[in-house]
């Protein structure tokens, strides 16, 4: 996907240059790279129903991997002539591993707020379908506003993708996720959903001290889940999710390039409307 908004992005400006596609796979290797790394940091086996680096081999060979496809993005980072690309990448980068930092930080912690949750997913997501969109553009010599209009079109749709990313931990079937229903709370990675249920008076107490049990069996998960859907907390994130998206669309009614932009909302559709 990052890669594809990269190519859309550059149609904005008004020439071609081979930094819009050194860049766009940079950013893939950095995505694939961070993905890599996540899988070891969330102790995960699976991931879209295949077996993850860590789990085929072990978490030495997985984090080497990882660093791997870092060492590859800065190799063709390095071949970029545009200098304001070089800055964006690097930031870009450092806040993706802080990302990562903050989520172990705060694992199995269950006082946690909406800001940093939202900060957290900005990081880990949002961020990097940001300067896709952002840095394709910008190789291609497109203005300053257009620039900007898209990195906040690609943050807004990237946070209502994870949103929904996170809606879909609770609702969808293991089939559907490839990987266990509940994945992240499990992991002890607190989401909008499970945040939202907090606030929820009538279930937070029971919640909690179900997550507190060292050893859960399987029908405390279950309890979990049910209780996560009865506070009401799935329909209020799928809410902050639709809020994010419009404010994805509006951008787009006032960009030019009628054609690239329909190419645009359809890529939003999708991630905002998916259902695993």
């Amino acid at each position: 996907m990052r890669p594809i908004l990269v190519l859309l992005a550059s149609r904005y400006g008004d020439r071609y240059h081979e930094d819009v596609q050194k860049t766009a796979v940079t950013l893939e290797l950095i995505h694939m790279a961070s993905l890599v790394h996540d899988d070891v940091i969330d102790d995960s086996d699976i991931r879209r129903g295949e077996q993850t680096v860590k789990a085929r081999w072990n978490n030495r060979i997985a984090m080497y991997t990882g660093d791997f496809m870092f060492s590859k993005a800065l190799k063709v980072a390095a071949e970029i002539e545009h200098p304001q690309i070089h800055q964006i990448l690097s930031y870009t980068m450092k806040e993706i591993s802080l990302g990562e930092i903050k989520q172990i930080e705060d694992q199995y912690n269950w006082n946690q707020n909406i800001r940093n949750y939202l900060l957290r997913i900005k990081r880990k997501t949002a961020l990097l379908l940001a300067v896709s969109c952002q840095l394709g553009a910008l190789a291609a010599g497109a203005s300053v506003a257009i620039c900007r209009d898209l990195y906040y079109f690609g943050y807004y749709m990237g946070m209502s993708y994870q949103i929904i990313d996170d809606v879909l931990d609770f609702v969808s079937t293991e089939e559907e996720l490839g990987k266990p229903v509940a994945s992240d709370i499990r992991q002890g990675n607190v989401t909008l959903p499970t945040l939202m249920a907090f606030q929820n008076h009538r279930v937070a107490e029971q919640l909690i001290r179900l997550l507190e049990i060292p050893e859960k069996t399987p029908e405390d998960w279950s309890k979990v889940i049910q209780l996560i859907k009865e506070s009401g907390s799935i329909a209020e994130a799928e809410a902050i999710s639709t809020r994010f998206i419009n404010k994805a669309y509006r951008i787009l009614e006032r960009m030019p390039h009628a054609k690239v932009t329909k190419q645009m909302e359809r890529i939003a559709d999708y991630m905002s409307k998916r259902k695993y």
